[in-house]
């Protein structure tokens, strides 16, 4: 969090050459004039509300048309239970990836990847990894574990307080069960963990969560849970929160390696030699060392997890398929191995602990997502941990590909060539 102060002084020094460190000081004082018109929080998207919510912003009519068009403002109903203050559609491109083949134990099949960002050179990386999975046979992906936790915490005055509490507690799983289920017909709590941190008692509540994401689902069982402790705990504490930042909820942690966040899926692949020159431009020899030079990479500036960019991949498909794209922050906790076998060819894993993911619910019934799952084939039920397999299968394509074109000298090339491209050709239309 340190700065350097040659650094700071030049900072300053740029943003306002002459003016004193006193008058830039006062800058940052606070202001007391008059607010302008607050935004009046409501799902209510009506003519008379767009227009009201659009009066105040400073903005040209090219730019309302661009997010709120006709069309945009037709749809406004439909995100009613997804958005507060509704003023329009932000549009990011959408590219398709593939195929992709995928052996799963929930999923098995070749897939045509939507894939929806704004970054080039990504889906053309992404495909061309996909390719060299697919030419192998495909790749071998399941789900080993699925549990999403909600931690709220106790605050007692002492730690003997702490201590019986946790003791009654300990007797009382049938009971929270039973208060969890009041919320939901399809999640259920399977199990809890204590943590005592002085007079603080944190329990993580685990949940399963169906096809969906879950966690909505397990916010209101949680509450429940702890609201029947409040009425029935003969220890009562001082106050209590229904999450304390230790279920890891979208940021990165090491407790994903520790149990599970959402779906942990893992996703293998062995290409043999030849046709790894042939798809990714390298050698698996070239990649397995590429491999051990960014981990230990990885390892010295701290990173949680060994891998190149697991968040790239997931934010696109999430972003594609309705999942909540906060969540890649935990999602793209994961590691990611290569090695050359005994019989010279590539072997390469990645394993994901913490797929927040869902094909029901959230973002995954609005149109543009439900059309993304449904052209993969994984919207609706019964779906949920084939689209986490599929997950794991698309970032291990995003691994290969990436590692494939640093190691063959590409990446920088690529990115220049595609991204520069389309600007050219933006400046010439």
């Amino acid at each position: 969090m340190s700065s350097g102060l040659k650094r700071v002084l030049r900072r300053r020094r740029r943003l306002s050459p002459g003016e004193s460190t006193e008058s830039l000081a006062r800058r940052l004082n606070p202001r007391r004039s008059a607010l302008p018109e607050r935004v009046r929080d409501s799902t209510r998207s009506g003519p008379l509300d767009l227009e009201a919510r659009w009066a105040p912003l400073s903005a040209a009519p090219e730019d309302r048309a661009a997010l709120c068009g006709p069309d945009a403002a037709a749809r406004a109903d439909t995100y009613r239970r997804s958005i507060e203050n509704y003023i329009g559609e932000v549009r990011i491109p959408l590219g398709v990836a593939g195929p992709l083949r995928v052996n799963g134990l929930a999923a098995r099949a070749d897939y045509y990847v939507p894939l929806a960002t704004h970054e080039a050179a990504l889906v053309a990386s992404f495909s061309r990894g996909m390719h060299a999975i697919s030419a192998a046979g495909g790749c071998a992906a399941w789900v080993m574990n699925h549990g999403v936790t909600r931690a709220p915490a106790f605050v007692f005055s002492t730690t003997g307080q702490a201590g019986r509490f946790v003791a009654w507690l300990s007797g009382r799983t049938a009971a929270l069960k039973k208060a969890a289920r009041t919320t939901t017909r399809h999640g259920t709590l399977i199990d809890a963990r204590v943590n005592v941190e002085g007079n603080h008692v944190y329990v993580i509540f685990e949940y399963e969560t169906g096809d969906a994401a879950g966690q909505n689902m397990v916010t209101l069982a949680t509450e429940a849970v702890c609201r029947w402790i409040i009425s029935n705990t003969p220890v009562a504490p001082r106050t209590w929160y229904v999450e304390a930042n230790m279920s890891g909820d979208k940021k990165a942690s090491a407790q994903s390696y520790l149990t599970v966040r959402g779906r942990k899926a893992t996703a293998e692949v062995a290409i043999r030699s030849a046709l790894c020159v042939k798809w990714l431009g390298v050698a698996p020899d070239a990649l397995a060392e590429f491999w051990r030079v960014s981990a230990v990479g990885g390892a010295m500036c701290g990173t949680i997890g060994l891998h190149g960019h697991i968040a790239n991949g997931l934010a696109a498909l999430f972003i594609a398929c309705g999942q909540d794209a906060a969540c890649v922050a935990e999602a793209s906790v994961g590691v990611t191995r290569m090695e050359v076998t005994s019989a010279g060819d590539l072997y390469a894993a990645v394993t994901l602990p913490g797929l927040i993911v869902g094909t029901v619910g959230g973002g995954t019934d609005l149109p543009t997502p439900r059309a993304c799952l449904r052209i993969l084939g994984l919207h609706g039920a019964d779906k949920a941990h084939a689209f986490a397999e599929l997950c794991a299968g698309v970032v291990l394509a995003g691994e290969l590909s990436l590692s494939a074109a640093i190691c063959a000298h590409h990446f920088t090339r690529a990115h220049a060539r595609l991204a520069r491209g389309q600007r050219k050709a933006a400046r010439e239309s």
